[in-house]
């Protein structure tokens, strides 16, 4: 929850290192985080290990932050199950008291994804706007943006010549945040913005928690800001680990 605001664990440490270095090779234009110190240790231990972005500034955003589990906050997993159980409802659709509602979750995951999208509009507009300015992505070395699990995705993944994803990118935004908030963020491109998703997907893949440090990846075009098109290229990927 957002009650306890613990640091990382000895394990919690590894498994950022090791995140860092699965996305060493990929160039982030933003980093944004969650400001509950957990996501913040990531965030810093992900840039630490980059090849590009070591000195890019992350920016911390409470809109990130995991759901908030009112009265269960700091306690066991099995406490909340337990009490879900005696309320006559299901994990995670139960909402202890002082808890946010999925619904709650969600309008924080929805605003914070049109804000990311008002800022790269924003950059393309700047960039279009400057006198004998080529576009912000055509001097961009895809390279660059080679994502680590082109081999482990399936066909809804876009790719270059020779099986290498060499995307050439307006904004490769970096987001940290946790476990249940992200289940929702995906659960919103998905209901309400028709995200597409792999073919070998399953339900119970989609309604899952990611593992610590599990990575999502979308690409999201933004032809029409109110209706953007997002396809999800891999879901909690967790090869790293």
């Amino acid at each position: 929850g957002q009650g306890v605001d613990e640091p990382l664990s000895a394990t919690g440490f590894r498994q950022a290192d090791a995140a860092g270095l699965f996305l060493s090779n990929v160039k982030f234009t933003h980093v944004f985080s969650s400001d509950l110190l957990r996501a913040k240790q990531t965030a810093a231990a992900i840039l630490e290990k980059n090849r590009f972005c070591k000195d890019l500034e992350i920016k911390y955003d409470a809109r990130l932050r995991e759901r908030k589990y009112g009265v269960a906050e700091g306690r066991p997993l099995a406490d909340l199950k337990a009490m879900a159980k005696d309320a006559g409802e299901q994990c995670p659709s139960f909402t202890p008291s002082g808890g946010e509602t999925l619904d709650e979750v969600r309008e924080r995951a929805r605003d914070f994804f049109e804000f990311l999208c008002q800022l790269a509009a924003e950059l393309e507009q700047k960039e279009q706007g400057k006198p004998d300015a080529p576009g912000r992505s055509s001097g961009t070395s895809g390279e660059q943006f080679v994502f680590p699990w082109t081999n482990h995705c399936s066909e809804a993944e876009p790719s270059s010549e020779g099986g290498r994803s060499s995307m050439v990118l307006d904004a490769n935004i970096l987001v940290v945040s946790h476990g249940a908030y992200m289940r929702n963020w995906i659960g919103y491109f998905v209901s309400d913005l028709n995200c597409t998703l792999p073919a070998n997907l399953t339900k119970s893949q989609l309604s899952s928690v990611s593992p610590n440090t599990g990575v999502s990846h979308f690409v999201i075009k933004l032809g029409n800001l109110a209706k953007p098109e997002i396809t999800c290229v891999c879901l909690n990927q967790d090869s790293h680990l």
